[in-house]
């Protein structure tokens, strides 16, 4: 993996975390790993972009009501859910039966 040393600049040349946007990322689909995966209970959510601002793999785009979740490259860390100030993402277990196993619960 390629360092780089500049200062102000990312230290690897793939994503992470601490990644700036500004050149493309490494996607790596990681869906297929997580033990639980998130919920959105969109009459719940009030479009405030807390799980999108701290999802760590960048898997969360804003959406016209809502900010729908990327399930192939959802690690199911959970940081979204225990962000959200409405409660409006759960952690639901892999592997549990749901009517269209989305990310997203719709009344």
């Amino acid at each position: 993996m390629a360092v780089n040393e500049k200062p102000g600049k990312p230290i690897f040349a793939t994503e992470a975390a601490w990644c700036d946007g500004s050149k493309e990322r490494l996607c790596l689909p990681s869906g297929t790993w997580r033990t639980e995966r998130p919920v959105v209970e969109v009459a719940k959510c009030t479009y405030c972009g807390l799980c999108y601002l701290f999802c760590p793999p960048q898997c969360i785009h804003p959406g016209a009501d809502h900010f729908p979740i990327d399930l192939e490259f959802c690690k199911g860390c959970g940081i979204c859910a225990k962000e959200c100030p409405t409660k409006a993402i759960t952690m639901v277990a892999e592997g549990v039966e749901d009517d269209d196993a989305s990310s997203e619960k719709r009344d």
